[in-house]
């Protein structure tokens, strides 16, 4: 994970979760700044988007 900030646990279950992650770590590892920040982004969007709408409704994470 990126270590930024407090993360929903429950996003650590979640696939797409895990392949921005995934994808971070290695643009990090490539030393690709811009590719690892839209990670972040992408990630933190996905997380509002999905996480916040299965947390309204009250559905079990998938």
């Amino acid at each position: 994970m990126s270590g930024q900030g407090q993360e929903d646990p429950r996003a650590t279950e979640c696939r797409t979760c895990q392949e921005f992650d995934l994808e971070e770590a290695v643009a990090r590892s490539e030393r690709d700044g811009s590719r690892e920040t839209d990670c972040r982004v992408l990630r933190r969007r996905h997380i509002a988007a999905e996480h916040a709408q299965h947390a309204e409704c009250g559905e079990p994470q998938p």
